[in-house]
């Protein structure tokens, strides 16, 4: 196993532990609210890179920028109408559609990289499906997943033409200025800022580390890790995220898994493993032996 899918292991670690902060933040900000102040803290972190960026850059930190903010987005509407369990398999379908988008830029099908994300999709399904639908939620959520596959794959592309810190900066930029943008035409529901944050004192925190970590953190590593990766097989690693999100909703919030469940989980390791497998014996040296 090599660094960059080690990276995107931990991004995904990382993402599994936002699930119960974020429904804990839940209770005092509404989903806009949360990511506009969750990007502000993430660029405030990151700005003194895009300061660096060439206009090259801020094009493409913009276009990836605005594509992965509309998956957040989309997802959030979503997930106001249907579970966080039909939300988390509609959303890895992206698993399947990163690949055949792929041909679109130019990419080649691989078989071994299908099958693993065929197995990854059918493990979140016995993971998270519920059967309980809301076409408006699943179209929100489906067009989430579309924004979020269409961004792995722009930046498996992008990355390597750019430093990743500054491109993680620029894009990350973007983001919050969009969300403020957004949340100045809704407007502000829950209470003044100031007040919010002293009489709710962990929801700063969460907000610092979902900033800090699980944005500015785990963008950069995205940049990073996809300079050498292909967007197929980091589709698949992402594929992870449901599994670590049930093993921290286990240990924080004591909700328990299905056998089921489990077996799904299970089923996406393997995915994993099979999607970074190498199949091709080794050669062997010229004096026959191993």
């Amino acid at each position: 196993m090599n660094l960059n899918v080690c990276l995107l292991i931990i991004v995904t670690v990382i993402w599994g532990t936002t699930f119960p902060l974020l429904r804990t933040a839940g209770f005092h900000l509404n989903g806009l609210e949360t990511s506009t102040l969750r990007f502000i803290v993430a660029a405030v972190c990151l700005f003194p890179f895009a300061l660096k960026a060439s206009s090259k850059t801020w094009r493409d930190g913009a276009l990836l920028g605005s594509i992965a903010l509309l998956s957040y987005v989309s997802q959030a509407y979503g997930l106001e109408l249907i579970s966080s369990n039909r939300s988390a398999f509609i959303t890895s379908l992206n698993v399947l559609m990163v690949p055949f988008l792929g041909l679109m830029f130019g990419g080649r099908l691989s078989l071994q990289i299908i099958i693993a994300a065929c197995m990854a999709c059918a493990g979140i399904g016995l993971m998270s499906w519920d059967g309980l639908g809301n076409l408006a939620g699943d179209a929100a959520t489906l067009g989430s997943a579309l924004a979020y596959a269409l961004y792995i794959i722009l930046l498996s592309r992008y990355a390597r033409a750019h430093n990743p810190i500054t491109l993680a900066a620029t894009l990350t930029v973007v983001m919050a200025l969009l969300c403020i943008v957004a949340t100045a035409a809704a407007g502000w529901h829950s209470g003044t800022l100031p007040t919010l944050l002293t009489r709710a004192e962990p929801v700063w925190k969460i907000l610092v580390f979902l900033g800090v970590v699980a944005s500015a953190g785990t963008l950069f590593m995205q940049a990073l890790a996809q300079q050498n990766i292909s967007a197929e097989k980091a589709a698949v690693i992402y594929a992870l995220e449901p599994v670590f999100a049930s093993l921290f909703g286990w240990w924080w919030l004591a909700e328990t898994m299905s056998l089921r469940a489990g077996i799904g989980a299970a089923i996406v390791v393997l995915a994993v493993v099979a999607g970074e497998w190498n199949f091709r014996p080794k050669a062997k040296s010229a004096s026959g032996l191993n």
